[in-house]
């Protein structure tokens, strides 16, 4: 007996007809995909009367909303979002990025990298790319969690993927004294108002200090 995939279910916030029709026919060819709807403003989606597992977002909206403002109001819902841009709008994407966005793809996108970045999102995982993490690297605005240099060792370590026995291990130390490491980071970029919850934040912390180097 074959088990149907769970399909996830979205929605795009964008004004453009265009584009929107473009979008609707190709996630309507998805078959673990479901469209819930095409909106032209966030306050629009409560009509759709649907649980969303994602938003795709454009970034610029006629109605003169924030991507900040935006994302908070998509994360009450209790939706993941994931930006759409034709722009090349560094700040905005920055801001996008505070905000809690997973990533960022754009409109000139081939079709099936489009689809992947949605699937991957909509799972709640971060959608890594050049343009994503040139823009967070570049953001001077991120509070300076004052990680020591042990600290930002361990970091670079575990972030990169590494598990807690491996860094341990290269570090000549316990794992217990990794996790408690591990710990001492997460409450220092939660207290610099960069929260740290997972290891996708980590690797998105560690991206923005320049301990990591973002995908080629």
């Amino acid at each position: 007996m074959t088990v149907a995939k769970e399909r996830r279910v979205i929605a795009l916030v964008e004004d453009h007809a265009l584009i929107s029709i473009g979008f609707r026919d190709l996630v309507e060819g998805a078959p673990d995909l479901e469209l819930a709807g095409l909106v032209e403003s966030v306050d629009s989606l409560a009509g759709l009367g649907r649980t969303l597992d994602l938003v795709v977002l454009d970034l610029r909206l006629a109605d003169g909303s924030t991507p900040e403002s935006n994302i908070a109001a998509i994360h009450e819902m209790g939706s993941h979002v994931l930006i759409y841009t034709g722009g090349e709008d560094r700040k905005l994407i920055q801001s996008a990025a505070r905000a809690g966005a997973l990533g960022l793809i754009r409109k000139s996108s081939e079709p099936d990298v489009l689809l992947e970045a949605i699937r991957t999102a909509a799972a709640g995982q971060e959608v890594f790319g050049t343009d994503w993490a040139a823009a967070i690297d570049s953001d001077d605005s991120l509070a300076d969690a004052k990680l020591s240099a042990r600290e930002r060792e361990i970091l670079s370590l575990y972030a990169s993927g590494l598990t807690a026995f491996s860094v341990a291990r290269h570090l000549g130390v316990s794992r217990e004294t990794v996790a408690d490491y591990v710990s001492r980071i997460r409450r220092k970029y939660a207290d610099a108002g960069r929260p740290a919850a997972s290891r996708v934040d980590l690797y998105k912390r560690a991206l923005e200090d320049g301990l990591l180097e973002g995908p080629q």
